[in-house]
């Protein structure tokens, strides 16, 4: 794991683990495999900075913060992510907000478009839902999902175990990106 923020003269900074995974069966795929299961994953998380407006990423490994761009207007909201992908690559995107559409987005997207809006975040809850099929949180860097049904899934979800105070929070946030979709 690695925690990065910016330094001084813009060089990141910070503390990274690696770890190796290793398995424990032994059947002949793990032994085809052998190379694969002793290589090291590293995960990188950066700590916001006040120039941020988003840092964080999710359960596979895709770790990135976003910032305004310079050039970034009112007619075209712009900002750049920056961060490692789930394999561990560096990636740069800029993405122009008004270009989201939260029903085919990335989970790089909807974190912008998710900081551009300053949706509720429920207390560090998130303003976009995990499903219990996964959803967002196994979403890698350019897969692109429809994150309208992935809130449609939770809110039925919540109802069904009568947690109408997180039905109605997925509810409203829901409401903030479909009206954005309209605009």
């Amino acid at each position: 794991m690695a925690i990065s923020g910016i330094g001084t003269t813009g060089y990141p900074v910070g503390y990274e683990t690696r770890r190796t995974q290793k398995t424990t069966s032994h059947n002949g795929f793990n032994n085809q495999m052998n190379n694969v299961a002793n290589t090291q994953k590293t995960y990188k998380v950066y700590l916001k900075t006040d120039d941020m407006l988003y840092s964080g990423g999710n359960g596979t490994g895709l770790s990135f913060y976003i910032k305004y761009a310079e050039g970034s207007t009112e007619e075209d909201p712009t900002v750049v992510a920056k961060g490692v992908d789930e394999n561990g690559n560096e990636f740069e995107q800029t993405i122009h907000i008004n270009k989201v559409n939260p029903s085919c987005a990335t989970v790089v997207e909807m974190r912008a478009l998710e900081s551009y809006l300053n949706v509720d975040k429920g207390g560090g809850l998130g303003s976009l839902p995990l499903t219990a099929t996964g959803g967002y949180g196994e979403m890698g860097l350019n897969d692109r999902g429809n994150f309208i049904a992935m809130f449609e899934e939770v809110i039925r979800d919540m109802k069904l175990l009568g947690r109408f105070d997180l039905m109605s929070f997925y509810m409203r946030n829901m409401d903030i990106y479909m009206n954005w979709g309209k605009r």
